[in-house]
């Protein structure tokens, strides 16, 4: 007979090492695995770009938080690697980005033993044939396993612009991909000539990195804006990531939720931090003087169709204000275009596409998005319980800015959904006796 895991674990990115992090503290008696896709523990490995920093502060760690006398927080690890006092001598206030995904990589390396690498999941259902419903969660070489709960972590889809939705191109990548596409068309010969879609903070520390490797590069920036704008970093703002905000939010109506979110978007989304803004913009300035252009901003903007010929893309750009419509040859393009949160407008998903067969059976919102509980918990239809599935990391439409790619509360939640699955787990195996 196989065997039947308490809950099992899709990624084993933040969200997923925040959830072990918190079972191995609290003692967790069950069995879990967690299945990530990626060969090796990494976090952002498209995006550690020399000279880029993290944008929150280090000790919104796994675990620090919660349990501020944790073992896995990011000053144990700096200790553990003997850079404790020349962190604590940094003159600024966030770590390398380097340095961050060296302290992801330390903490999930001590749960080597319950993540199996290299697995893809391209499905979950629910299987009613064992009596007590369970979860089948079957991987792309064809193994099935069976679990009582689950903690779907795989991380939010990435956002393509709808010209580029069927573009089977490695020379057309997402942003997250960036050092990955950029390699494979390295091969290919040293580019001459980049586009990079978007106004976001990726977008200008994609840009000057590019200039800093090609010192004869063409670059340009297409903005559906009128360029890159500043990042909301206010502190009164900046108590969206607070846990009290969490209930604030996930209490208000549907429309009111969406109003929020429409408000305090720059408080994460669409614009930049001031040094990167800074730096690109001298670089603008210095081109001027020098009389040197390789950058070519394209304000009000947008890509409408393009053409592949050889090693070179043909770009349709249309002038949204007046439709003045230019063509840009190109040899690679970045979308900086975010990630796909849960709704039914533009740039968003009713559900990820992980959770197909488990929607048909779910609660929805009113505008046909997954309904998810204040635990996460996504909920049965029409009164029917589902077996327990925590929607951990996904949840910004419904629960707020700290609960999508922020480590902000990542260890709050981790408590909320540990919590959550332990009491079910304990009510089922009474319900059983």
């Amino acid at each position: 007979m196989r065997e039947i895991y308490d809950c099992i674990g899709i990624g084993f990115g933040p969200a997923n090492i925040a959830l072990a992090v918190m079972m191995r503290e609290a003692r967790f008696g069950g069995n879990v695995i967690f299945l990530e896709r990626s060969l090796e523990p990494n976090w952002q490995p498209g995006m550690l770009l020399e000279g880029s920093d993290i944008q929150h502060n280090p000790l919104r760690d796994f675990a620090t938080p919660r349990n501020p006398r944790s073992r896995y927080g990011f000053l144990s690890y700096l200790e553990s690697v003997g850079r404790l006092f020349d962190f604590l001598n940094l003159d600024q206030p966030f770590p390398p980005r380097t340095e961050y995904a060296g302290y992801v990589r330390w903490v999930a390396e001590q749960f080597a033993e319950t993540v199996s690498y290299g697995e893809e999941v391209v499905s979950i259902r629910i299987d009613g044939s064992r009596g007590a419903d369970l979860y089948e969660v079957r991987s792309s070489d064809g193994t099935s396993r069976f679990a009582r709960a689950i903690s779907f972590a795989p991380g939010r889809s990435p956002l393509m612009p709808a010209v580029f939705s069927n573009a089977n191109d490695k020379r057309i990548f997402h942003a997250s991909d960036y050092l990955f596409g950029l390699n494979a068309i390295e091969r290919e010969g040293a580019p001459e000539r980049f586009a990079i879609v978007g106004a976001s903070q990726s977008a200008a520390e994609i840009a000057l990195d590019l200039l800093g490797r090609y010192s004869d590069l063409q670059l340009n920036l297409i903005w559906r804006g009128q360029g890159i704008k500043l990042k909301d970093t206010s502190p009164f703002t900046e108590h969206i990531y607070f846990p009290e905000f969490v209930d604030y939010f996930h209490g208000a109506s549907e429309n009111l939720q969406r109003n929020l979110s429409a408000d305090l978007w720059r408080s994460n989304y669409g614009s930049a931090d001031h040094d990167v803004i800074s730096s690109l913009y001298l670089k603008l300035y210095e081109q001027k003087v020098t009389g040197r252009i390789r950058i070519h901003t394209h304000p009000f903007s947008e890509v409408t169709d393009f053409k592949r010929e050889a090693n070179r893309i043909a770009l349709s750009v249309r002038e949204r204000n007046h439709g003045i419509s230019s063509t840009i040859d190109v040899n690679g393009v970045i979308l900086a275009t975010g990630y796909r949160n849960f709704g039914a407008t533009e740039g968003r998903e009713l559900f990820h596409p992980l959770l197909k067969d488990v929607a048909e059976q779910a609660r929805r919102r009113e505008d046909g998005s997954l309904y998810v509980a204040r635990d996460f918990r996504i909920e049965g239809a029409r009164r029917r319980d589902l077996p327990p599935l925590f929607v951990n990391g996904l949840c910004e439409s419904t629960h707020g800015f700290g609960d999508a790619g922020s480590f902000s509360l990542l260890s709050v939640r981790s408590r909320t959904i540990y919590e959550a699955l332990t009491g079910y787990l304990l009510e089922a195996q009474q319900a059983a006796e």
